[in-house]
């Protein structure tokens, strides 16, 4: 029985270091909308960039015209809820505007979604929105604010 004792003891550093690793290795707690991910800068940029290009079909105060949708409010939040920003980013990217899709430069595209997340009373934070569908897609559209971490 000692013996067995002994053996767990010492083979405890060689299970638990594999162990340890995994751990390291294990990606960060996902982000979502409620964690801050643009800054009202670029919100600003973006309500310029609305007001130009999408606000004649959008409307003025985002709540969607004859043939757009609005981009704010439960229905708009409820049809991205889960999703990803992202996927949403994509959504302007490639199919607006109507008249011209993909003629707004990736930035642009980031900062008029900076825009509707202000609208839609998300968090403003220290970071610019990503250009980039790719990272974007780390980032989770919530419609409810998730527990404190605390």
């Amino acid at each position: 029985m000692n013996m067995r004792y002994s053996v767990a003891i010492l083979l405890l550093p060689v299970i638990a270091t594999p162990l340890r690793l995994l751990q390291a290795q294990a990606p960060a707690d996902s982000r979502s909308v409620w964690d801050g991910v643009y800054t009202e800068e670029q919100a600003k940029r973006g309500e310029s960039v609305y007001h130009k290009e999408c606000a004649s079909c959008h409307g003025d105060m985002l709540t969607g015209g004859e043939s757009a949708p609005a981009l704010t409010g439960g229905a708009f939040q409820a049809n991205w809820n889960g999703l990803t920003l992202g996927d949403l980013f994509d959504r302007i990217r490639k199919t607006m505007p109507q008249s011209a899709p993909g003629r707004l430069t990736r930035q642009q595209d980031a900062d008029v979604l900076a825009f509707m997340l202000s609208v839609n009373k998300f968090p403003v934070g220290k970071t610019e929105l990503y250009r980039q569908s790719e990272m974007l897609k780390e980032i989770r559209f919530e419609t409810k604010r998730p527990p404190s971490k605390n």
